[in-house]
């Protein structure tokens, strides 16, 4: 089925050609753009042996309405980590290479097959800010704590063909992604066979790469793993929702108003492990940056993927970005020849079910104060913060009395009183809106708007300016917009995750005792994708999703208690009222100053031999071998999942005496399950670092600590906002938060109960609710609950990539059948539980026994249904996780 496609420039290369294939399959021509893609990865690595023609005929005949049981067998042409993710993942590889050094085998069989690219991002956090130095300042700090990390990772490039690090201090993955590591079309070397490019990520947020029209999504890193060593990425074939986007976004409204109306959108219409594709006039009306916003937030409204096609503005991007003009040529050439180069119309393609939203109906939004689906109208927010601020916890409120609203209360800071809704972080932070020049470009403008008519913003509250590239603050200079936004406070802290990571940095010490003693619902409000509870700090309880420009005004007003729509942010040097209306941009003014966003020549530039332009990480000496010798270190860590490892896995069996270690509700996070951010002396991962040693100035983050599984298996359930519902409420009603739960009936941390089931060699079962694993891609979320001796997760449903992970990890996902639930089933903390139907034969989504052995001496039997969905999961499971499966393969 090859072919030969021509660019305009005269340059030849060979392609496996879809229009070639459908005239053996017709179907073809009607499938959605995002299928095509997988059908060309699937037909162009067809082995007849894990991939067959078998898979490339199902593929090509996918019906939108059919059935989905089969796999598609996905060989991805790349693989994307950050190093909160990578460093774990590479401390696995370094782990395979020590076993297969300590059995005589060759260590270098363990090699990624694939390109692989870790982008330092996650680590930097907003210790300095609002000072002209605060980057100097904040880059100090984090190669001081880093510094093992990053020799780790510099032994990683050394040993590994393939394997590139982009150095802290240049951008945030995704953003680096969009702007320089995709590019077009890929052939291997000394070979004209051209190919899309194909990835998955260490990240949820990976998809925002599917606004340039690659197919490409999040994964765990056991996963990811496994793609890099050449085994193929196996998703059950997906539905595709079609979304059509008609009309053209309003004046004042932004990019980051309509992801958050689709991702209200979407989590309704239950997308969950779907593939969204977006068409219609609407859709090519937008921005290529304006399409990878939406795309960005696709693990927010739940889909696997938010896929745009190929257009002219695809192309006109990468010319804009200072990729070459063979490059450009070639990758139009290439969609062409593929029939798969334009937006889709109404009627063109085939889609599970179609969606339809009208652009013009986008109004300027927030989202929160828990939730990024939880969209507020500007002008509901007052409204709606006061109604939560009395509302129920299970309903996302406070359960404050409305008699404290009003209240302020006093702090040790001069001058300084909090108020309930009072803004103490305010972050222009994360790719999902820093990648995107207009709106970056209004909040400069009306940054400089504020500051022309004398507002500022108080100094108690912590601002930052943290982009996804060099490439903003270059623009931002160079129009005399950077000005303003320091003046303002905004000053840049870093090029990373920084606030959305919940790298906040902490709050002055003064607001922390203020918050706690008296209880103060406190407000962040970020440009973030993530808002979930004790992410972005774990004092602040209200916390909300807006645009850059947003961003700014909420700072300016100091309050998340307002109606910007119709309330003045505060007074000019005059005493009149300045209200948003007053110093908000035109699209007009925007477009005045976008050319200083679209140089070629800048992007060229500062993605040119960045690793000589960071000399703190130049000066990291880089350890040498094929294998890592592990010293002693309470960053970097042997893991312990080879340990015992045989060629031969042991069989699998059925769960017998198991006791729940939490019961937990719905849309319990990867956050909840293995929090990222800042973590206190007295938890169990803090008491065990001062036990090794480790000041608490040094503690550093749970993210930053991944590559070692003491400090992460302590951390796990050990969010300070986890609900576990197996302990009783306190003296005043309310649920107890935090890493607890009951043993014996005595209160205690999960991870001293986990010790202790353990060493009596009783396994643990987790219930839960609905969106089990929301959220991050987080690996360490499945791994901690293995090492916690946790056998199985029985939810009323889960999120695709969590459920994936503990797959990945040889943990049992298992989800309640006919409307039932651990609540309904009055699964109590002292009953005991049998699994039964593993070890007579595990075949894809089989029906297990859930025995209910009750304290009161009663038995309750209950079919469960088993999340293994794939054969090859099956396989995976019984093999102990992916990672000893991959293993033994290369090994045979």
């Amino acid at each position: 089925m090859e072919r030969t496609f021509l660019t305009p420039g005269g340059h030849e290369g060979r392609f496996m050609s879809l229009p070639a294939l459908a005239e053996r399959f017709p179907q073809i021509k009607r499938l959605p753009v995002s299928i095509r893609i997988l059908l060309e990865a699937v037909a162009r690595n067809a082995d007849d042996t894990r991939i067959t023609s078998t898979h490339i005929e199902q593929l090509a005949n996918w019906q939108a309405q059919g059935e989905r049981s089969e796999e598609v067998p996905f060989m991805v042409a790349r693989v994307v980590l950050q190093d909160f993710t990578g460093v774990p993942l590479l401390c696995d590889l370094a782990a395979m290479r020590t076993v297969a050094d300590d059995t005589g085998r060759s260590p270098a069989a363990i090699e990624p097959l694939v390109p692989v690219d870790l982008v330092v991002d996650h680590s930097v956090q907003v210790d300095f800010f609002g000072t002209v130095d605060a980057l100097h300042k904040n880059m100090e700090m984090e190669f001081q704590r880093n510094r093992e990390r990053y020799q780790f990772m510099k032994w990683g490039m050394q040993a590994f063909d393939g394997f590139r690090v982009v150095p802290p201090g240049i951008g945030i993955v995704h953003q680096v992604n969009l702007e320089y590591l995709f590019e077009g079309v890929r052939n291997r070397p000394g070979d004209d066979l051209y190919y899309p490019d194909t990835l998955v990520g260490t990240d949820s947020h990976t998809t925002m790469i599917n606004g340039l029209g690659v197919v490409g999504w999040g994964v765990g890193g056991i996963e990811a793993e496994a793609a890099m060593l050449g085994q193929p990425v196996y998703i059950l074939t997906p539905d595709v929702i079609g979304v059509e986007l008609t009309g053209t976004l309003p004046e004042g409204t932004t990019a980051t108003d309509l992801v958050l109306t689709v991702t209200e959108m979407l989590r309704k219409e239950k997308v969950v492990g779907c593939f969204v594709e977006f068409f219609g006039e609407g859709t090519a009306s937008l921005s290529v940056t304006d399409r990878a916003t939406i795309a960005n937030m696709a693990p927010e409204y739940g889909a696997t993927m938010g896929f745009f096609p190929v257009d002219e503005k695809t192309v006109d991007y990468m010319q804009k970005t200072g990729r070459t003009d063979d490059a450009c040529e070639r990758f139009e050439a290439y969609f062409r020849a593929q029939e798969m180069f334009g937006i889709p119309r109404a009627g063109d393609v085939d889609y599970t079910r179609v969606v339809k939203l009208d652009l013009s109906t986008i109004v300027p939004s927030l989202a929160g104060p828990k939730r990024p689906q939880d969209r507020i109208e500007l002008p509901a927010m007052r409204k709606t913060f006061e109604s939560l601020f009395v509302a129920p916890s299970s309903d996302n409120g406070f359960a404050m009395k409305p008699e404290k609203l009003t209240e302020r209360y006093p702090t040790q800071m001069k001058g300084v009183d909090l108020g309930h809704g009072d803004i103490l972080i305010a972050a222009i932070t994360s790719c999902t809106n820093t990648s995107n020049p207009a709106v970056m470009i209004a909040a400069g403008l009306l940054a400089r708007k504020a500051v022309e008519k004398g507002l500022r913003v108080k100094p108690h509250i912590k601002t930052s300016l943290a982009p996804g590239s060099r490439v903003v603050t270059d623009y931002l200079t160079k129009s005399g917009l950077i000005e303003p936004l320091g003046e303002l406070g905004f000053t840049l802290a870093g090029y990373g995750c920084t606030t959305c990571i919940g790298n906040s940095g902490d709050l002055a010490p003064e607001l922390n005792e203020a918050i706690v003693e008296h209880d103060v619902v406190a407000a962040a409000v970020l440009s973030g994708n993530r808002n979930f509870e004790a992410r972005i700090h774990p004092n602040i309880r209200a916390n909300y999703l807006a645009s850059p420009p947003l961003v700014v005004a909420y700072a300016l007003a100091g309050t998340a208690n307002i109606d910007l729509s119709s309330e003045a942010l505060g007074q000019d040097a005059t005493g009149k009222p300045v209200y948003l209306k007053d110093i908000w941009p035109s699209s007009e003014e925007i477009d005045a100053v976008m050319p200083y966003a679209q140089d070629p020549v800048t992007f060229s530039k500062l993605y040119t031999d960045f690793s000589g332009e960071v000399e703190l990480w130049n000066e990291i000496p880089a350890p040498t071998g094929d294998v890592y010798d592990w010293p002693e270190s309470t960053y970097i860590a042997k893991p312990p999942f080879f340990d015992g490892f045989g060629m031969t896995p042991p069989p699998v069996s059925d769960v017998h005496g198991a006791k729940p270690l939490l019961l937990l509700g719905d849309s319990v996070t990867t956050d909840h399950i293995s929090p990222a951010g800042r973590f206190s002396e007295t938890s169990p991962a803090g008491q065990w670092l001062i036990d090794a040693g480790v000041e608490k100035k040094d503690f550093n983050s749970y993210g930053s600590r991944r590559g070692n599984h003491e400090v992460m298996m302590r951390g796990t359930f050990a969010n300070v906002r986890i609900k576990n519902l197996m302990l009783p409420p306190d003296a005043d009603g309310k649920r107890i938060e935090g890493g607890y739960t009951l043993f014996d009936g005595e209160q205690t941390t999960v991870f001293d109960a986990a010790s202790r089931y353990m060493a009596g060699n009783a396994p643990t079962v987790v219930f839960a609710g609905e969106e089990y694993g929301t959220g991050s891609s987080r690996d360490w979320a499945a791994k901690g609950t293995l090492l916690l001796g946790v056998k199985a997760v029985v939810a009323n449903s889960f999120e695709r990539i969590h459920r994936s992970n503990l797959v990945g990890m040889g943990v049992l996902p298992a989800q309640f059948m006919d409307g039932t639930s651990w609540e309904s089933l009055a699964i109590g903390p002292n009953d005991s539980f049998d699994i039964e139907g593993i070890e007579a034969g595990l075949a894809p989504r089989q029906e297990l026994t859930l025995r209910i052995h009750r304290s009161s001496g009663e038995t309750e039997e209950v079919p469960i249904r088993s999340r293994l969905d794939t054969d090859v999961e099956v396989a995976y499971y019984q093999h102990g996780g992916i990672l000893p499966y991959v293993l033994r393969d290369i090994m045979n």
